[in-house]
């Protein structure tokens, strides 16, 4: 189970960071990411990370965000920097295989397990 928490309304140039705590599933052990949904648009991959710590990241947020993961607390991170209006969107965190890849790395059809999002606002 992928549980995330975090979201919130926010004005242009703030910060949110998003959380992912899972339950049953080894973070460290896969590919995980972070996607976003926006009304009336497809799910796009936002962040990703894979076990060995490569990530990618989609080039509108490229500087601002930042995934990690605390092995600890097997929580998955999404540091949200400079935000902007276009950043409103549900963020959901979802988990891959044991790796993705750089061309499956922000696809979502890759991931099995998602949470039930969170939802971001920027004004």
């Amino acid at each position: 189970q992928l549980v995330e928490s975090g979201g919130g309304s926010v004005q242009a140039g703030g910060s949110l960071r998003l959380s992912c705590a899972a339950s049953g599933y080894a973070f460290r052990s896969h590919c995980m990411g972070w996607f976003r949904q926006a009304p009336g648009k497809e799910r796009e991959g936002v962040a990703a990370r894979e076990s060995d710590g490569i990530t990618s990241y989609t080039d509108s947020v490229e500087g601002r965000f930042t995934i990690s993961l605390d092995n600890a607390k097997n929580t998955l991170y999404l540091q949200m920097n400079s935000l902007k209006p276009e950043d409103t969107a549900m963020y959901y965190c979802a988990a891959g295989p044991l790796y993705c890849g750089s061309w499956s790395r922000l696809r979502s059809s890759f991931y099995n397990y998602w949470g039930q999002g969170t939802q971001v606002t920027v004004s």
